[in-house]
């Protein structure tokens, strides 16, 4: 029978690499976009939810690096659980 588990370090790495790409896009975003454009831009991602009054498009280096570094480990322990249910859930039907 086909192995039919996932790898949840495997899966970890991979969430967290694409939350963090996303992250980074973000930022890239705030800080190519004037304020009134990423307003509309965040509004209209967020299906209407209006970030005027939270929306900051300047944050210190340190703030980012910090938020890029949270964003991964989220993102790997997202990944790393989903692999961990799912491989429960398959074993369980065995």
């Amino acid at each position: 029978m086909k192995n039919t588990t996932i790898n949840p370090k495997g899966l970890g790495l991979a969430f967290g690499l694409t939350a963090t790409i996303f992250y980074i896009g973000c930022v890239i975003t705030l800080a190519a976009t004037p304020h009134d454009k990423a307003i509309l831009f965040f509004n209209s991602l967020l299906h209407g939810i209006d970030v005027t009054s939270i929306l900051k498009t300047s944050m210190p280096v340190s703030q980012m690096i910090f938020g890029v570094i949270t964003t991964f480990i989220l993102g790997w322990f997202a990944g790393a659980m989903t692999a961990v249910f799912y491989n429960l859930s398959v074993k369980d039907k065995r």
